[in-house]
């Protein structure tokens, strides 16, 4: 039996291409200035009938959140959030709509961490204010400089 060459170079090149190890990727704590809110806030009257739901007589069924279904105060201090994406995509958060878009893009990043629960990393950035970003990924990802207030926090994702 014969082969050709150009199969037997085309399997060779499928084989090596499968079997090369994945390029590490260096991510960076993006910059909420450029962050876009891609989901609406609540409005009053979908967080008085969520309040209903969650902090009514069905409470146990949650349960019993007493501090956050104290006040509907609380409870909008704890529920009124919508979901921000970086201008790339690539880092997502819920963030205070009790905070003016302005502060949140003002916001810059103190901190990254990473965490592995399973085979999903996250990558996760903390800013000012009590923002969070964060990146979803299988890779696994190391912190390389964690402090984000000296400069760039970065870490590596393989």
């Amino acid at each position: 039996m014969t082969r050709s060459p150009r199969l037997l170079l085309t399997l060779l090149l499928g084989a090596l291409s499968v079997a090369s190890p994945a390029q590490a990727e260096s991510m960076s704590c993006p910059s909420l200035a450029e962050a876009v809110q891609v989901a609406a806030c609540p409005s009053e009257e979908e967080l008085r009938y969520t309040f209903l739901g969650f902090c009514g007589d069905g409470a146990r069924l949650y349960g019993g959140d007493v501090l956050t279904c104290a006040t509907f105060e609380n409870y909008r201090a704890a529920k009124n959030y919508a979901l921000w994406e970086s201008a790339d995509g690539q880092f997502s958060g819920y963030l205070s709509c009790n905070v003016a878009a302005d502060t949140i893009h003002a916001s810059k990043a103190q901190r990254m961490h990473a965490q592995r629960k399973g085979n999903l990393s996250r990558l996760i950035c903390d800013y000012d204010n009590e923002h969070r970003l964060i990146h979803r990924t299988k890779a696994i990802c190391k912190v390389e400089a964690e402090d984000c207030s000296a400069g760039e926090c970065r870490a590596v994702c393989e």
